[in-house]
């Protein structure tokens, strides 16, 4: 049985707002109230950063190297 892997701490509310911009046509208001959904959550989580899998990977190896 595979593990399910934990979600990212407001992981759905970022994307969510990323593919609202990326959407065609615009919708301003929709992306405003997307952008509020996850400032909430931000404020909520106490989140202090944002990290794609790949920059963490990219930062992991660079420390590695370093050492």
């Amino acid at each position: 049985m595979e593990e399910a892997r934990a979600k990212p701490v407001c992981a759905e509310e970022a994307l969510n707002l990323l593919n609202c911009v990326a959407q065609s046509p615009y919708d301003q208001d929709k992306c405003i109230r997307l952008l509020q959904n996850l400032r909430e959550c931000v404020l909520n989580k106490k989140v202090k950063k944002f990290s794609l899998a790949d920059q963490d990977q990219q930062e992991a190896n660079s420390a590695l190297k370093k050492s």
